[in-house]
């Protein structure tokens, strides 16, 4: 949290005091006195944060939680440190970039460099215990990642937030849609990328990144460059 600027700093300064992120510091705690292995790394958690400032935030990218797996997680959704071998929605993510905006798909699945242009990739539960999907879920993470993107919603005029899946479908309620966009897909993973709902079209095939800029155009805001460094 070190690197924390701007508004963040008073956005986690508010909530630290909280009872439910004491309870939820606490049970992180009790969790590594136990031997659990836990992701990410704690100096990675809120890597969104301290890499997209709420003044630079364009778009906002909802995920779940960490990946689970050894080495993975860093703190950005849909994220894998350089190295580390590309889940596969990250790989149908670049796919549908490659489709939309003939961006190349990098050798690599850190999209840092998308976080320190304004795009914020934020999971609604930020840690994970190894092999253990969703094994932090109802923790308290998700009223602090809530507040965060009510902060976003309140605070920032025009944000495009990409929901993919079902999931993020539920957390994108509260965005208030007079002013920001919210972009409806299924999630990126091969079971969910080509499926199409009432109200949201299918992953592949969207045009999702090149919905983001042009609407980011129309109201007077420079696209974001989602080629990756």
């Amino acid at each position: 949290m070190d690197k924390l600027t701007g508004y963040w700093q008073t956005f986690f300064a508010e909530q630290l005091e909280q009872d439910y992120m004491k309870n939820l510091s606490a049970f992180l705690r009790e969790q590594k006195q136990q031997g659990q292995i836990v992701y990410p790394a704690s100096d990675n958690i809120f890597n969104a944060f301290e890499w997209t400032p709420l003044e630079q935030v364009k778009v906002v990218i909802i995920g779940q939680d960490p990946y689970h797996g050894l080495g993975q997680a860093h703190g950005l959704s849909f994220s894998v440190p350089p190295g580390v071998d590309k889940p596969p929605s990250l790989k149908n993510i670049f796919k549908e970039l490659n489709r939309d905006l003939g961006v190349e798909a990098p050798v690599h699945g850190c999209l840092e460099s998308w976080a320190k242009r304004g795009v914020m990739m934020l999971n609604s539960v930020l840690t994970v215990p190894d092999g253990m999907a969703g094994g932090h879920q109802k923790k308290g993470w998700e009223q602090f990642t809530n507040a965060a993107l009510q902060a976003i919603n309140e605070h920032c005029e025009h944000v495009v937030f990409l929901s993919w899946g079902r999931f993020a479908h539920g957390v994108c309620e509260q965005i208030d849609r007079s002013k920001h966009l919210v972009v409806k897909t299924s999630h990126p993973s091969p079971l969910g990328a080509s499926k199409v709902g009432k109200d949201f079209a299918a992953f592949m095939g969207s045009g999702c990144f090149s919905q983001a800029n042009r609407w980011l155009m129309e109201q007077q805001i420079a696209p974001v460059n989602w080629q990756i460094d």
